[in-house]
């Protein structure tokens, strides 16, 4: 298994939203940064245990907890003209745009403040905290523990 971090304004779409979708599911589309696609298209798998990071917001910081349930899905805001995140490049046929599903394991019962994971040396060379700009990245299994037990 992989560990992940997804981030998301909560203005635009919370851990809360999650939980309350349709079988506590939703594919995470609109994403348009080939690293983060490259990511959801090439490295995670269903079954992989993500982060939910609300960014943009008085307290940046992780929210819940999600698992990856379906890979390899075509982006469905890629085709469709309406979408903010159409892109006339993208087909069927050809897609440029893969995502993933997933769905709402459990909130935490408090946050966990961007602040505070800056003060914690075990969690030093964690992506969030380096290149936090990236909205979809990967969590090392010894920093998804530590998050879990200390903080």
């Amino acid at each position: 298994m992989n560990y992940w971090l997804l981030k998301s304004e909560p203005d635009s779409f919370s851990f809360n939203d999650l939980e309350r979708a349709l079988n506590k599911r939703t594919v995470w589309d609109g994403v348009r940064n080939y690293q983060a696609r490259n990511i959801m298209r090439d490295d995670m798998q269903a079954g992989d245990l993500v982060f939910f990071y609300h960014s943009s917001c008085p307290i940046p910081g992780i929210t819940g907890i999600c698992r990856v349930t379906q890979t390899d899905i075509i982006d469905p805001s890629s085709l469709d003209p309406s979408s903010k995140y159409f892109d006339p490049k993208s087909s069927l046929e050809k897609p440029r745009w893969i995502t993933i599903e997933v769905e709402a394991v459990e909130a935490l019962p408090k946050i966990i403040p961007l602040k505070e994971m800056h003060q914690h040396e075990a969690l030093a060379n964690m992506v969030l905290l380096n290149r936090s700009r990236l909205s979809v990245q990967p969590v090392r299994e010894d920093e998804w523990h530590y998050l879990l037990n200390n903080m």
